[in-house]
């Protein structure tokens, strides 16, 4: 069975305000979507990899390094990976940036919560299905390697039956 349809998938919020992260993640689990959250660049960057399980909600003004850079580090990482990007400082030259950059969308603070919910939403149903296409090629490519493994053992096999 496929790992990404069976596994739920969560939302990973890095704010260093501990109100609005707060909020964020409230908003969301009332909804009944999974969350975790991260008050800075470094403690998100080690729950982050390919596969992860999830989307990104991060604001743009982070401890230690800016939103922007950060957004730029998770898609080298994982170029599908949904990031929407959160920011009370920012100006639609802002926003135009971040979605050329690869943000999944941009939130102007404050907002309420229902749009962090529909955004949010639809960058699950992205992320599902992208991690659904990887599940179903590793499992493909690993058929066709037990195909293969299989069609040699049994040309051993037969080799060794006519000696």
């Amino acid at each position: 069975m496929l790992t990404a349809m069976t596994e739920t998938l969560k939302v990973l919020i890095i704010e260093d305000d501990p109100d609005v992260a707060l909020g964020c993640e409230q908003a969301l689990q009332l909804e009944g979507i999974a969350t975790e959250c991260a008050g800075s660049a470094e403690q998100a960057r080690r729950r982050l990899g390919r596969d992860f399980r999830g989307v990104v909600v991060s604001d743009i003004r982070l401890p230690k390094m800016d939103g922007m850079a950060f957004l730029r580090e998770m898609l080298a990482l994982d170029p599908e990976l949904p990031v929407v990007l959160i920011t009370g400082h920012g100006d639609v030259t802002m926003a135009v940036q971040a979605m050329k950059d690869g943000a999944y969308d941009f939130i102007q603070k404050p907002f309420p919560p229902e749009c962090l919910v529909e955004v949010v939403r639809r960058a699950l149903a992205k992320r599902r299905l992208v991690l659904e296409v990887r599940d179903l090629g590793r499992q493909r490519q690993q058929r066709a390697l037990g195909d293969s493994t299989d069609v040699d053992t049994a040309a051993g096999m037969k080799k060794g039956g006519d000696a």
